[in-house]
C-alpha cells in the first residue's frame, strides 16, 4: 500500500488549461460565497441603465423614494404615501 501524498499533474495539461491554483477547501468556499458575476453593458443597454440610475437618483433627491427593510414593507409604505 502506497501512503504517498504526492500528486502528479502533467505540465502539458496545466498549460493546456491555462494554469492551476491550489487552495484549501474552506478558502475556496469563501471565494465562491463572495463571487459576484460581472456584467458589461454596451450601446443601448448601457444607455438605458444610465437613464434608469439618473431617474432613481433624481427621485431620491426629490424625496419620492421610500425607506423599508423588505419589499413587502416597501409596498405597504408606498401604498400609504400614494393615498
Amino acid at each position: 500500500m502506497n501512503n504517498s501524498k504526492t500528486i502528479t499533474i502533467s505540465r502539458k495539461e496545466i498549460q493546456k488549461k491555462g494554469g492551476l491554483i491550489i487552495l484549501p477547501l474552506k478558502e475556496y468556499q469563501k471565494l465562491l460565497e463572495r463571487a459576484v458575476p460581472a456584467y458589461y453593458l454596451k450601446n443601448r443597454e448601457a444607455s438605458d441603465l444610465d437613464r434608469l440610475v439618473e431617474k432613481g437618483l433624481r427621485e431620491y433627491r426629490d424625496g419620492k423614494t421610500v425607506e423599508a427593510t423588505s419589499m413587502k414593507d416597501a409596498m405597504r409604505v408606498y401604498a400609504r404615501k400614494k393615498n
